[in-house]
């Protein structure tokens, strides 16, 4: 891609030639996409604390209450019965998150990964803040005081989120009554809270980058996803080389894309597993440009074949495929979640029981019955015949009430006439209804005597 190309790279950039690690001390961007990238990243930070105070009807707005198996998402509440539409909404991110790598490059990863969100919005501006806007490795390093309060700040802002974690799995009633219980009633629920407290704050303050760098496996998924027609952070060497002062590319070499690099790459040798496309390059080659009179968007998101033709073209039979299947998924999804019922139903013979003989014109069927509700409001629940038999139904010394988000469970005792069975096994269907409205209908085989 130019002259000064370097060779092929064996080792993360942040890894110097003894093995040893290179600390990155990124110059805080300026500019528009910095600017819309803080909106976005802040708007993220804000949902993420206030989701779980919101209250719709009294109910929680969002939360993952695993300890219940049961998650609120967006006022609505899914059972461990409603595994299948997670693990829908799960595969639709995934080949969302994987459709647009293949047409926008890294774009979760600048934009939306938590990773980056915390560090550049939330750690790196503290880090400003007590040691300011840029260090280099031959600077003085900031005083021992400055650096113990930077690192005290950090601890306690990683508390902070931990405790906004936590609400997304208890609540903030939940949290409430955690710190109201005195500490020795929930000693290892506390060291579980400073223990990951305590990973937060190595992750942000110490670990930082290398997340990215060295652990997160979606930079060496880029290399499978992307090809040349891909939208990513892009350095244009048809028009930056030869680079120089003197030379006739409009790259005078300033290194600054560098110098606001959060994973200290440099982005004009092409694209690199450690580039997030957080577009910080951009704004930095933007000023430059301004200064010395020269067109912006010398660094901007375009293609590798965008560069060179002067043409982008996202459409191609991955990506055709990629939106068929996706839409397929959100259709899938789409239909599965308008035709999820108010409650759900599982009515099983008890185990090791065969049919009762009432008298000489009706025989009895024993059920176990199992009604999750999985509404916000009580049910109260009339169990009724839908097919043409002549019986009655009788519940094992309890109504069928449910409370909101709870699980009613009951034997079922079936009495039907012999006149209105097929033999051994009889198909019959039962109807939950709430007043007149059916919920949910149930298929059931009613054993009986054998035909003479």
């Amino acid at each position: 891609m130019g002259e000064t190309q370097p060779s092929f790279r064996d080792r993360p950039i942040n890894i110097d030639d003894s093995g040893s690690r290179k600390w990155i001390y990124a110059k805080k961007p300026k500019g528009k996409w910095y600017t819309r990238r803080k909106i976005y990243s802040w708007s993220v930070l804000l949902f993420l604390i206030v989701a779980p105070l919101i209250k719709v009807n009294g109910h929680a707005f969002m939360m993952l209450d695993i300890a219940h198996r049961k998650f609120i998402l967006f006022g609505n509440t899914f059972f461990a019965q409603d595994t299948f539409i997670l693990a829908l909404i799960m595969l639709v991110t995934v080949i969302f998150i994987v459709l647009f790598t293949v047409v926008f490059g890294r774009l979760w990863c600048g934009w939306s990964c938590p990773q980056t969100i915390f560090l550049e919005f939330v750690f790196r501006p503290i880090e400003y803040l007590f040691d300011g806007n840029h260090r280099g490795r031959k600077q003085k390093p900031a005083s021992p005081i400055r650096t113990a309060f930077k690192h005290i700040t950090f601890y306690l802002v990683s508390f902070f989120f931990t405790n906004v974690f936590l609400m997304w799995f208890i609540g903030f009633e939940g949290l409430l009554d955690f710190y109201a219980t005195p500490v020795n009633d929930h000693l290892l629920a506390v060291f579980f809270l400073m223990g990951i407290t305590t990973f937060y704050y190595w992750i942000y303050a110490f670990f930082r980058e290398q997340v990215c760098t060295m652990v997160c496996p979606y930079g060496r998924m880029q290399g499978v996803l992307l090809d040349s027609r891909s939208i990513a952070v892009i350095y244009d060497f048809e028009r930056g080389e030869p680079r120089g002062v003197k030379n006739s590319g409009d790259c005078i070499d300033c290194k600054q894309c560098l110098s606001v690099c959060p994973t200290g790459i440099d982005i004009r040798n092409g694209s690199q597993l450690e580039c997030i496309n957080c577009t910080a390059c951009i704004d930095e080659c933007n000023t430059v440009m301004k200064k010395i009179n020269k067109p912006q968007n010398l660094i901007r998101y375009d293609s590798y074949q965008g560069v060179e033709t002067g043409k982008r073209n996202i459409f191609n039979g991955r990506t055709i495929a990629y939106s068929t299947v996706l839409t397929l998924l959100i259709l899938v999804l789409a239909v599965v979640v308008s035709n999820r019922t108010e409650v759900e139903t599982t009515i099983l013979r008890l185990p090791g029981t065969m049919y009762q003989v009432v008298n000489e014109t009706t025989i009895a069927n024993m059920y176990n019955a199992k009604i999750v509700n999985k509404t916000n409001s009580d049910k109260d629940l009339d169990i009724r015949f839908i097919s043409s038999v002549t019986g009655e139904i009788q519940l094992a010394g309890k109504e069928a009430f449910i409370e909101k988000e709870s699980v009613f469970e009951s034997i079922v005792i079936l009495r039907i006439k012999k006149q209105d069975l097929n033999g051994k096994n009889t198909a019959i269907k039962l109807g939950l209804f709430e007043g007149d409205r059916l919920l949910e209908s149930v298929d059931l085989n009613f054993i009986g005597p054998e035909n003479k």
